[in-house]
């Protein structure tokens, strides 16, 4: 076992990337008359994509966030300044 601290990075373009991807989920589902931020939670949660409707390829385009990039934008930017 190492004693060394593992380091985590994204790129300014990957979460730009990310950002864009959530933002069709949320409005995909807001659309179709769903809660956005319940179900994105629901399936960063349990990873089941039925929390995600498939209106706008939100569905789709949910399975190419990785979630722990996601959680290091939004960490981040929750503590942010």
């Amino acid at each position: 076992m190492s004693d060394k601290t593992i380091t985590f990075s994204l790129s300014e373009e990957r979460e730009k990337e990310i950002q864009q991807i959530l933002r069709t989920i949320y409005d995909a589902l807001n659309e179709k008359g769903y809660n956005p931020i319940n179900q994105i939670v629901g399936y960063l949660l349990s990873e089941d994509p039925t929390y995600i409707t498939v209106h706008k390829n939100a569905r789709s385009l949910a399975r190419h966030i990785d979630r722990d990039e996601l959680l290091q934008i939004l960490v981040r930017n929750y503590l942010s300044e």
